[in-house]
């Protein structure tokens, strides 16, 4: 568990001496609004994707190390890592921005797949694969964003 200093919000207050005190604003995490990320199957997707994009770009040109190598590295990591961060966040607003983000970042990696693929940098199977999963992984992260839309 978290230590309760670190769940506090420190603010200064001035007191009646003109000394700084430190109070907490007293604001604490429930538990049961926290929602587990590892339960989602856009997560598990997401997840292998970066595993796949990762084996895929292992073989991309040394000269593109700081171009396309690494834009579609970040983009795919972004995916489970927005996922992750909406869970953590205690609106439906909240989450539901970060998902809209995962998914933004999912068609990005659509996107640069196709691309090395024309440039030469994967085979055709291999960036076939990981095209298909980048695939399933937004539509089920669509389908879950269209889940969340309706029970609002």
């Amino acid at each position: 568990l978290i230590p309760e200093t670190c769940l506090a919000f420190p603010y200064r207050h001035r007191t009646h001496r003109n000394k700084i005190r430190f109070q907490t604003s007293g604001f604490r995490f429930q538990e049961n609004n926290i929602r587990d990320y590892r339960k989602l199957r856009a997560f598990e997707l997401a997840d292998q994707l970066v595993l796949a994009i990762y084996k895929c770009t292992k073989s991309f040109p040394k000269e593109e190390m700081f171009g396309l190598t690494s834009q579609i590295r970040r983009a795919a990591v972004s995916v489970p890592s927005n996922i992750v961060e909406g869970c953590a966040k205690s609106s439906q607003a909240d989450y539901s921005r970060f998902l809209e983000i995962a998914y933004g970042s999912v068609c990005e990696v659509e996107y640069q797949l196709s691309l090395a693929e024309r440039l030469g940098f994967l085979e055709s199977q291999s960036a076939k694969e990981t095209i298909s999963l980048a695939n399933e992984t937004g539509r089920v992260l669509n389908g879950l964003l269209r889940s969340l839309k309706s029970d609002s």
